[in-house]
């Protein structure tokens, strides 16, 4: 019955004062039913606090997935309130008065963390519309719809949650808003181009408690910024495959430099460029950055991008590193040619070697991200990523949360359309949003679950990589009942090392949540922690 007016069911206080049938004492238009069947209270959806957007987790930045429709909204006539737990207490204040709560999901972490969320605010607030949006939310429709959402928005999804809104407000029925799934109506990712709003983060958490570039001994503020969102190519087990099918959309200059200009006023001089490939328009991209060095030339980026683009476009690297970049994250995933062709890589084990040889001609350090733990990845696999960190000089351009990642295969994943991944897996998971899978050695699964134990324990801890490299390489040796060879060069000489630019955010998009990120929710339908 989602959307469907009823007469007011409320005695409405005309003032707006608290009475016991208006407790939150805002003004009560009319009634509408949830997806869930509960009379909502149909409060001026544009009174300061009426929409909470929450934000999970975003790979410790400041969440543009709240600030972006945040500046939709604010367009629109609406005054959002946020909610950011990766970095705040729950609130239930802001829940409490809160009539409709966006929860956004741009990865795994952040919907196991935002399940939760939506979980507590159920018990705080029964009343509310619950709206997940994103990445992870389109491919988790069926399973949010049945059991915490009222509604759920993939793709580019801006444009359809102010619609979603506006809808609400209006007291029509939300079944014909474009691009929103609702219970016992799916529909497909909202993929049309939209004229984008600069992310308004006012009220947002400051940029200083977020994830600070350690850089030359110093740690400096870091701002988060997208040029451009989606993808071109179609890695199997990558989660924007299913959602995007080789589209990607551009984010106009204009508004990426604005978005930029006021998180350089407010501290930051360092930019993460978020995109999930920054070379997929390197022409746009270049764009952005020069005007970015000509009117704040001491300010440093990131970006990440495919080590097919570091090769194709090697000839703007050393351009990119007089611009100011730092480092470029790239998706290796293994060293194994038969694993990155299982996963459709498009690059081969003496790709990524050309492609360091590369990003390092320019001055860039490149930090791999991996996923050493897939079906097709044997024990030797394991030990010798070991050794090509160590003999390559990335122990400190790689995070140790690398060398654990397990192959994630979500509802509707590339990888389910093939055979090749069929007879290793399970069933589905739906509380933990993944097919279950099973390695043909059995030692790979239990190895994968104590060196995840290991990082986990020692993720803020400051731990020297080094250590923690070693105790990680010991633990893997250990498994195939041999001694790991000495380190290529002495450690007592590489205590005061120079290491490379990087950002002291400890986790990653694809892994479980800690027990420190979950400990704070506890709900009745996920039980304590």
């Amino acid at each position: 019955m989602g959307g469907t007016v009823t007469p007011s069911l409320f005695n409405v206080n005309e003032r707006g004062r608290e009475t016991a049938d208006n407790p939150t004492g805002i003004p009560v238009e009319s009634s509408i039913f949830t997806e869930w069947g509960s009379v909502v209270e149909k409060v001026s959806l544009r009174q300061p606090g009426a929409i909470l957007l929450v934000s999970c987790y975003e790979l410790g930045h400041q969440p543009i997935g709240i600030a972006l429709p945040m500046g939709f909204l604010e367009q629109a006539g609406y005054a959002p309130v946020s909610l950011d737990i990766a970095v705040e207490q729950v609130d239930p204040e802001r829940i409490t008065h809160a009539r409709f709560v966006g929860i956004s999901v741009p990865m795994h972490t952040a919907l196991r963390l935002g399940v939760r969320v939506a979980e507590q605010i159920r018990e705080t607030n029964p009343s509310s519309h619950i709206c997940f949006y994103g990445l992870y939310a389109a491919l988790n429709a069926e399973y949010l719809l049945s059991h915490v959402a009222d509604s759920v928005i993939g793709g580019e999804y801006e444009a359809p949650l102010v619609q979603l809104i506006e809808a609400l407000e209006r007291g029509d029925s939300v079944e014909n808003v474009e691009g929103v799934s609702l219970r016992g109506k799916i529909v497909g990712p909202h993929l049309k181009r939209l004229p984008f709003a600069v992310p308004r983060r006012q009220g947002l958490p400051a940029l200083e408690r977020y994830a600070h570039l350690e850089h030359d001994g110093e740690k400096h503020v870091v701002g988060y910024v997208e040029a451009s969102r989606g993808c071109l190519h179609h890695c199997l087990h990558c989660p924007i495959v299913p959602v995007y099918d080789g589209r990607f959309f551009i984010v106009p200059a204009e508004v990426v430099l604005e978005d930029m200009c006021r998180q350089v006023r407010a501290g930051a001089t360092h930019i993460t460029f978020g995109d999930p490939d920054f070379l997929n328009g390197p022409g746009h991209s270049l764009s952005i950055v020069r005007a970015m060095r000509a009117e704040f030339p001491q300010v440093t980026f990131d970006f990440t991008a495919k080590i097919e683009h570091i090769l194709k476009h090697r000839v703007i690297f050393p351009e990119l590193g007089s611009l100011g970049c730092l480092f470029v994250i790239s998706a290796v995933e293994s060293f194994s040619d038969l694993v990155l062709a299982k996963l459709a890589k498009g690059h081969t084990r003496a790709d990524v070697f050309a492609a360091l040889e590369i990003v390092r001609q320019a001055g860039i350090t490149m930090r791999p991200s991996l996923v050493p733990f897939t079906p097709w990845a044997t024990l030797e696999d394991y030990l010798e990523l070991f050794d090509i960190v160590d003999s390559h000089d990335l122990i400190d351009a790689t995070d140790p949360v690398q060398y654990t990642i397990r192959l994630l295969i979500p509802p509707g994943s590339a990888l389910l359309a093939g055979s090749e991944v069929h007879r290793f897996l399970g069933p589905l998971d739906q509380a933990g949003f993944q097919y279950q899978w099973t390695h043909p050695d059995p030692c790979m699964d239990k190895l994968h679950r104590e060196v995840s134990a290991a990082v986990e324990a020692t993720a803020n801890t400051g731990e020297d990589p080094l250590d923690t490299f070693d105790r990680l390489r010991a633990v893997a040796y250990r498994f195939a009942d041999r001694q790991p060879p000495g380190p290529t060069v002495s450690r007592t000489q590489l205590r005061d090392r120079h290491r490379p630019p990087r950002l002291t955010e400890p986790w990653f998009c694809c892994a479980e949540p800690t027990e420190s990120q979950l400990r704070p929710l506890h709900t009745k339908g996920y039980g304590e922690v």
